[in-house]
């Protein structure tokens, strides 16, 4: 098989010279001579610098992954039939780690609907670590996604791109590895069917409630479907919440008194000055009528 490339020879590591002679009797260049004149590549080993460990959460989900979490520094795509089945559920337990850093800032380009404040609280996600951004077009969306993940300012970033096709979602890669950020793309799972330069690629399904992973860089994906349970955490239906909801008010409690102590999260979610304000009335009411 012709080897596909036109110089003469490519070699990884170590260098070893190499002579003959030609029928004249004249002695070819070496190949330290050739690469000297940039006449030959020589392949660079790769960089052995060890990848910050990023755990799901999940031990399940760990003990099957290469690096026993998410891949650091990349882009990981997760695959869904429809929304809300867990897909921030499975999130979570990153996110609330992630958000508890000092500098740790979590973005969320364009979400399908506006996120809900108490049930991130819940879950231990600090709320003055969201950023909520809302491009005009899916076009911008993916613009602010690569800008976020390669900046260097986002500890994770979220987005659900619409109609990405393979260039996009690799510049959305390679900006997760040029900022050293967690890049996750939600996506359709009848998306599954085409390639992709993410570094893991997990399809959630809803019933039976399991993960399955498709592509892991690095590793062999399993071959069984990971249980996923609920496991007492917070309904993956309060995580998101339609525009204009206004029905499901939550207990005055944890979530209005770490409002109080960090009034810069109101404004981080359109409508959410406005709910706390009804929190508080309600508070008052069921203080007055005892």
């Amino acid at each position: 098989m012709p080897y596909p490339y036109s110089f003469p020879l490519a070699v990884m590591g170590t260098v070893t010279a190499l002579t003959s002679t030609t029928a004249e009797g004249a002695t070819a260049p070496s190949l330290d001579g050739l690469i000297s004149q940039r006449r030959v590549w020589r392949g660079q080993s790769a960089a052995t610098t060890p990848a910050i460990e990023q755990p799901t959460g999940w031990s399940s989900l760990d003990a099957v992954l290469p690096m026993r979490g998410w891949p650091d520094a990349a882009l990981s795509e997760l695959l869904l039939p429809a929304d809300g089945i867990g897909e921030l559920q499975l999130l979570w337990p990153t996110l609330a780690r992630l958000s508890q850093r000092k500098d740790g800032v979590i973005a969320l380009i364009a979400p399908p609907y506006h996120p809900y404040p108490p049930a991130w609280h819940a879950a231990g996600v600090r709320l003055g670590a969201l950023q909520v951004i809302r491009p005009k077009t899916p076009r911008d969306a993916l613009w602010a996604a690569e800008q976020c993940l390669r900046s260097g300012a986002c500890n994770a970033v979220l987005c659900w791109p619409q109609q990405a096709d393979d260039r996009a979602l690799r510049r959305l890669q390679v900006a997760a590895e040029t900022g050293q950020a967690l890049g996750f793309a939600f996506r359709p799972l009848k998306v599954a069917v085409n390639p992709s330069p993410a570094a893991l690629r997990i399809a959630l399904d809803a019933s039976p409630r399991q993960l399955r992973v498709l592509k892991c860089r690095g590793g062999i994906p399993p071959s069984r479907p990971i249980p996923f349970p609920q496991l007492g955490h917070p309904s993956s239906a309060s995580i998101l919440r339609p525009a204009g909801d206004a029905g499901a008010r939550q207990p005055p409690g944890q979530f209005l008194s770490a409002l109080e102590k960090n009034p810069s999260a109101l404004r981080l979610f359109p409508g959410l000055a406005a709910h706390a304000e009804s929190m508080r009335d309600t508070k008052a009411d069921a203080e007055a009528g005892r």
